[in-house]
C-alpha cells in the first residue's frame, strides 16, 4: 500500500518557519489506530494529521497523532490539513469541514490566509502548582487551567527565558504547560509538552483556543494577536466570539513524498 505524504509548515508565510505537520490523506483507505500511530511515530513530527473522506467533497474526518498518542485538538495540523485540501485534494472549494473528537471544525479561505474556527476553552483559576513552578524555574504570577496548565508570568522576557525541566513537566495531569505574558496590546507564549513527547511545540493552535478569550478579557479586545517564542517563531491572529474562537495563519509546502506500507 502506498500512501501520499505533504509536510507543511503552518502558522507562517515561508519555509522553516511556523510549525511543521505531517498529513496523510487516507482518502478510501482504512488503517488500524496502531498503524497509525507507527506512521506519526516514523514522521517524528510534533503532529501527524490523517484525512479521510466522507461522501461530502467538503468534508473529511481529520485526526490528529503525536508520536506518543492521539490528541482531541490540535490547531497547526488542522490548518496544515486545510492547506493540503485547498491545493491538492479540492482546489475549488473555499471552505472544509473537519469530522474530529473536538466537534466540526471549519477552515476558510480568506484574502489574508486561512481561518479556522475552533470552540472556545476559558481557563480557570487555579491554586499554586509546585510542579508547574519547579519544571518553569520560576514562580508564575498565576496558573489557570484549561485542558493544558497556563502559567501567566510577569513579563515577555521572563517567557523568552525560560529553560523548563522537561522530566519534572511530565508529572503534571495535563498535556502540558503553556506560558505567556502580555506584551503591548497582544500576547507572547511557548508551549510545552513533554508528555507528548513534544519538549517544546513550535506554534501551538490550540493553545491559543485557551489563550485568546484569556487575553482578550484581559485586554478587552475581541481581536488580539499571539506571537509564539519557539525558535521557529509564529504569528496567530485570534478573534473571539463568544464561545468560538477564530484563528487566522498562513502554510507553506515544505515537501510532498509517499509511505510505503
Amino acid at each position: 500500500m502506498q500512501l501520499s505524504l505533504y509536510q507543511v509548515d503552518a502558522f507562517t508565510d515561508r519555509t522553516f518557519g511556523g510549525n511543521p505537520a505531517a498529513v496523510v490523506p487516507l482518502l478510501d483507505h482504512t488503517l488500524s489506530d496502531d498503524m497509525l500511530q507507527y506512521i506519526a511515530e516514523e514522521n517524528n513530527l510534533s503532529e501527524t494529521a490523517f484525512l479521510s473522506s466522507t461522501r461530502s467533497p467538503s468534508v473529511f474526518d481529520l485526526r490528529w497523532f503525536t508520536p506518543a498518542a492521539e490528541v482531541d485538538l490540535c490547531g497547526h495540523a488542522t490548518l496544515a490539513a486545510a492547506f493540503v485540501v485547498f491545493n491538492h485534494l479540492r482546489p475549488d472549494i473555499e471552505q472544509v469541514h473537519f469530522n474530529t473528537r473536538s466537534g466540526s471544525l471549519i477552515v476558510t479561505r480568506t484574502s489574508s490566509g486561512m481561518m479556522m474556527d475552533f470552540p472556545a476553552t476559558e481557563p480557570q483559576a487555579i491554586a499554586p502548582n509546585a510542579v508547574v513552578s519547579h519544571g518553569l524555574g520560576c514562580d508564575p504570577v498565576e496558573v489557570l487551567r484549561g485542558f493544558d496548565h497556563i502559567a501567566i508570568l510577569e513579563n515577555a522576557a521572563q517567557v523568552r527565558a525560560l529553560s523548563p525541566d522537561f522530566n519534572e513537566l511530565k508529572k503534571l495531569d495535563s498535556r502540558g504547560v503553556v506560558a505567556t505574558a502580555v506584551e503591548g496590546d497582544g500576547f507572547v507564549s511557548r508551549c510545552f509538552f513533554p508528555k507528548l513527547n513534544v519538549n517544546e511545540d513550535p506554534v501551538t493552535g490550540s493553545a491559543h483556543c485557551q489563550l485568546a478569550p484569556l487575553w482578550s478579557k484581559r485586554l478587552n479586545k475581541t481581536r488580539v494577536i499571539g506571537e509564539q517564542l519557539s525558535s521557529r517563531g509564529g504569528r496567530v491572529i485570534c478573534e473571539v466570539e463568544q464561545d468560538r474562537v477564530k484563528l487566522f495563519g498562513q502554510a507553506v509546502e515544505y515537501l510532498r513524498g509517499t509511505i510505503t506500507i
